[in-house]
């Protein structure tokens, strides 16, 4: 099952929301359906806007019975989709503070 993940702010979870298209059985119209499921991340890699692969497990907690498979896409503009991960980030915002602080006395 492919989905979109939409939170990723729990330890080791993010919350995937799988969206299909089923026909109205009276109005034979084309209706969206949307359904969320909460799926494990051992490695966190999937980020909000990711586009991810979960499948089937046992019980691992009250609310999460999936597990992420593989990021399939990522998303636009993310830190990671860019090659720029949260420990260079803050290794640039460093040097730049350093200098600021250095040019201003």
């Amino acid at each position: 099952m492919t989905g979109r993940v939409v939170s990723d702010r729990m330890d080791r979870t993010v919350v995937v929301v799988v969206q299909s298209l089923r026909m109205h059985s009276l109005y034979a119209k084309v209706v969206r359906r949307r359904k969320k499921y909460k799926a494990h991340d051992e490695e966190r890699a999937a980020h909000v806007g990711d586009m991810v692969r979960i499948e089937e497990t046992r019980p691992l907690s009250r609310e999460k019975r999936w597990r992420v498979v593989e990021v399939v896409a990522r998303a636009k503009g993310s830190p990671v989709a860019a090659g720029e991960g949260p420990a260079e980030k803050a290794e640039s915002n460093d040097s730049e503070l350093h200098q600021a602080q250095g040019s201003g006395q």
